[in-house]
This record gives structure tokens, C-alpha cells and sequence, in this order.
């Protein structure tokens, strides 16, 4: 589409850091167009625009389109410009490389659901539903382990080398998964896919809030949830042809350690967070990263920005997990946890139609996290799920036609998956990082990682016992009960954070600042 609108060439000078820092403001991007064959545009970046003009000394150096008798028309065509916005552009390949993460995610959700029966038979526990159930869920162990030291590693050897890390027991544990001829060797693959899962789970958010434009922050934080859907579909698409091939879940899993290489590989030429690289004090590779990001008029502001929070807050590499007690960081850890423990759901609804309802809903987001705000969207969001599930139980509780019955617990499964991947789904994982301080976001989104890992082992360990005990429609209705407390929950303690740069949130809810001013 943007090269039937226009035919441009931008070139901009080679960057050294401190040259180009200071030469930043006057810099200006030479445009060649062919007017006779085009119509002109207008290409906005996430900084400023500069103003895209031909220029030379002489008239003669112009096009035709330039010549005084057809000034008119070139006014009111300027005036008619297809404003065409990019900003978000060179962020993304990273943004995509990092949401892999997010795809293994998803996959390995879904890989066991439709072979589980032939691994059970092949490797000899058929019918025991206790080690079925613990083959689909033992990699929540290794997530949560994964989850509470994501942040320690990442303090220390930055977004970069510590998503490449990670990969080594995904790839792993995909491997010995495949290979295994026995029970314990299935569940030894398992674990060390969760180990993969649970660090990065915490790490690809706020990799993504701090390399994003402030503009685009709520968009590209939505590709996790992207990525997570797709691979959730991939897994159950393939897991169509287990059906034929009793040893095709072999094939799966060998297909899942492709994804980690992919990786590995991808993050060398991915950039490393600018606000990590400024705690290290790694400044001139920071001023590159937020030059060829963000923008050369982005770069002043940025630095000194997160220079500003580092002087009154400190870096992460000397904090403490003692500190998410202590305000404002307590506060975080609290909403993190909260939502966190609101958002769990249940792998019963996972089949091919409902991931892809997940996958429409992650779309959704993408268009209006950044429109609409993270408050209403996660709001928003619980009401519909409360609603859902109210939906399901009243389908299940209540003495309706057959078919009605049916009907409203459909509706429900299918509203409840759309509502959760529109909001809570990819929201709280971006706006957890948004809230966080410099000093603990890493340590905040650990914590908040491993409360959703142990509500979802407790919820996968007690639902059939709760369902038979107390019945369906109640515990569905109580689902319902818990997304209402959260969506109220979201009303009064949640702010607003589009638009808004991490360390102008920072600056405002932090009292320090505030008294410092």
C-alpha cells in the first residue's frame, strides 16, 4: 500500500553516539519523489514528523509540479497529504522475535490435550487419571520456579542474554519429551518446558513496555497475547492428526523445540531494553537504541528521564525481594497478584473454535488497548467474563429446554474467551510492567507470575472434586462472582497509564517525587 501511494527514499546519516546526540534536532531526511506518477505522502515516525520537502538552490533543481502557474494546485494538494503512521515499525521485528516466547507458550498449553490418550497407552499408564492430569500440568512446577527467578537473572544479564538463556530448557525439554520411552523421562521434559515458560512469561512483558514507543506501548504489548493464541491453535490443529498416528506426538514435541532455536537465534540481533542498558551504564548503546527506535528527538528527553528515576530510585541490580512490602511497591505487587489470581482459566474450554475466539479477541485488543486505555479495556474485560459465567451456570443450574440449556452454555464458553482475550488477557501482563518502578519491575512481575502459576496448579488439582461436591453451576457461578470483585478491584485501584511514558508513571506515583517537586 505505501509504495502505490508514494515512491520515496529516505536516507539518514550513519549514527555515532555522541555526534549524533547533539546533531539530532537539526537533522533532516532527504526525499526523492516522483511527482509525475504519484501522489505525496506523508510518513509519520513515533517522534515528531519532520517536514519532507525536494531541496535545492535553484528552481531549475525542482519538478515541473514546483513551477509558480501550478502553485495552486500544489497547495490544495499538500493540504490533501494521506497521513500514513509507521512509529510503531521499527520496534517491531523485536517485538515479534521476543512474542516467540509467547507462541512456545501457547503451544505447549495445547500440545498434550489431543495425544495425551496415546502417550498414556504407549508409555503405560493408561487410565490412571492422576498421572494424565500430571503430565498435562507438571510443567506449572518448573513455570513457577522459572517465574521467581526470571527477575534475578534478568538484573543481572540484561532482556537480551537472558531470553537466550531460557530457550536452553524449552529446547531441552521439548527433546527429551519427544524421546522419552518412560513415564519419569515425560515428566523431567515436561518440567523443564515450564522452567522456559515461566521465565519468559515474565521477562517478553516488560522487554516489550521498555523497547516500545510510549505511542505504541498498548499495541505491541498485545502481540504476547497474538502469539500465545497461535500457538495454542497451531498445537490443536496438529494435534488433529494424532487421531491417525499414534506416535505422532512425537513428531509435536520435536516440532515445539524449533521455536526456541528460532529464538535464540533471533534475540542476538534483537536490541537490548534502553532502560536496562542506562542502569548499567551502558549509556552511548542506549542512545543508539532509542535513536533508531523511538527517534533522534526522543533521545535528550528519554535519557534524561531514566537518569531522573535511576538518581532518586536506584537501580534493579541492588534490590531486594524485601522491597515489594514497602510502598509503592507493595501496591503493584498487590494489583499484579490480584489480577493475576482474577484472570486463571480452565484448559477444559480449550479446543480449536474457542482458540480461535481467542485469537479474535487478542486482535481486538491490538486495535484498542492503545484507543481505549488499559482501565476500561480490563474492566471491560471481568464484567464480560462475569457475565459468561453466569451465562453457564444459569445453563447448567436452571430447568430450561434442552436446547436452550445448550445454547446459553455456549454463548457463555464463547463470550468468556472473547471477553478475557480483549482485556485481561493481554492487558494485565502490559499494564503490571506500566505500574511497576524501574528498581522492581522485574521482581513485581515474578511475583505476579508465580501467584498465577500456584492458583492455576490448585484450580487444575480441585475443580472435578469442587464440581462434584458442590456442583457445576456453582462453581461457574462463583468464576463469575470472583471476575465481578476484580473488575470492581480494577475500578479503584488501576490507573490509566496510555500515552504515558514508564518513567513519567513512575515520577507520578511515586511520593518521592511528588515531594521532591
Amino acid at each position: 500500500m505505501l509504495a502505490a501511494a508514494c515512491t520515496a527514499t529516505v536516507f539518514y546519516p550513519r549514527f555515532t553516539p555522541d555526534s549524533a546526540i547533539r546533531a539530532a534536532p537539526a537533522l533532516n531526511p532527504t526525499l526523492s519523489v516522483n511527482y509525475s506518477l504519484h501522489r505525496p505522502c506523508r510518513l509519520l515516525t513515533s517522534s515528531p514528523p519532520a517536514d519532507f520537502k525536494v531541496y535545492g538552490d535553484k528552481k531549475s533543481q525542482l519538478p515541473e509540479v514546483f513551477d509558480s502557474s501550478e502553485n495552486e494546485n500544489l497547495v490544495s494538494e499538500e493540504q490533501s497529504y494521506e497521513e500514513i503512521d509507521i512509529g510503531w515499525l521499527p520496534a517491531f521485528p523485536h517485538v515479534l522475535v521476543a512474542s516467540m516466547s509467547n507462541f512456545l507458550f501457547g503451544f505447549h498449553i495445547g500440545v498434550m490435550n489431543g495425544p495425551i490418550v496415546s502417550i498414556a497407552k504407549e508409555l503405560g499408564f493408561e487410565g490412571n487419571s492422576i498421572l494424565e492430569g500430571l503430565v498435562v500440568s507438571i510443567f506449572i512446577a518448573g513455570a513457577f520456579l522459572g517465574s521467581a527467578g526470571a527477575g534475578y537473572l534478568v538484573d543481572r544479564l540484561g532482556f537480551k542474554k537472558t531470553l537466550q538463556v531460557d530457550t536452553i530448557p524449552l529446547i531441552l525439554g521439548a527433546i527429551l519429551s519427544a524421546q522419552a520411552h518412560s513415564l519419569d523421562q515425560l515428566l523431567w521434559g515436561r518440567f523443564f518446558v515450564g522452567l522456559g515458560i515461566g521465565a519468559n512469561a515474565v521477562l517478553v512483558p516488560i522487554y516489550i513496555s521498555e523497547v516500545a514507543p510510549t505511542k505504541y506501548r498498548g499495541t505491541l504489548g498485545s502481540v504476547c497475547q497474538i502469539g500465545t493464541c497461535t500457538g495454542i491453535i497451531a498445537s490443536l490443529f496438529l494435534g488433529i492428526f494424532s487421531d491417525s498416528d499414534p506416535h505422532w506426538w512425537r513428531t509435536m514435541l520435536y516440532i515445539a523445540s524449533v521455536p526456541g532455536f528460532i529464538l535464540a537465534l533471533g534475540m542476538q540481533f534483537a536490541v537490548e531494553s534502553p532502560r536496562w542498558l542506562c542502569k548499567a551504564g551502558r549509556l552511548d548503546e542506549a542512545k543508539e537504541v532509542i535513536f533508531n527506535l523511538w527517534g533522534p528527538s526522543e533521545v535528550d528527553k528519554s535519557i534524561e528521564e531514566f537518569q531522573s528515576v535511576l538518581k532518586n530510585d536506584g537501580g534493579d541490580l541492588d534490590s531486594r525481594w524485601s522491597e515489594l512490602l514497602e510502598e509503592p511497591h507493595s501496591k503493584v505487587a498487590l494489583i499484579g497478584g490480584t489480577l493475576f489470581y482474577a484472570g486463571i482459566s480452565n484448559g477444559a474450554l480449550a479446543s480449536l473454535y474457542v482458540g480461535l475466539t481467542n485469537f479474535a479477541g487478542a486482535l481486538c485488543a491490538l486495535y484498542l488497548v492503545d484507543k481505549q486505555g488499559r482501565q476500561k479495556l480490563i474492566i471491560g474485560s471481568y464484567l464480560g467474563m462475569a457475565i459468561s459465567m453466569f451465562l453457564v451456570a444459569s445453563g447448567i443450574g436452571f430447568h430450561l429446554d434442552e436446547e436452550l440449556r445448550n445454547n446459553l452454555s455456549i454463548l457463555g464458553t464463547i463470550l468468556y474467551i472473547l471477553t478475557f482475550a480483549i482485556g485481561a488477557g493481554p492487558v494485565t501482563g502490559l499494564i503490571i510492567p506500566e505500574l511497576s518502578s524501574s528498581r522492581t519491575r522485574g521482581k513485581i512481575m515474578s511475583f505476579s507470575f508465580s501467584v498465577h502459576w500456584v492458583c492455576n496448579f490448585f484450580v487444575g488439582l480441585f475443580f472435578l472434586e469442587a464440581t462434584e461436591r458442590f456442583g457445576v453451576a456453582p462453581v461457574y457461578g462463583s468464576f463469575g462472582v470472583v471476575s465481578l470483585l476484580a473488575a470492581l478491584f480494577s475500578y479503584s485501584f488501576l490507573v490509566e497509564t496510555k500515552g504515558r511514558s514508564l518513567e513519567e508513571i513512575e515520577m507520578s506515583l511515586n511520593q518521592s517525587f511528588t515531594e521532591r517537586d
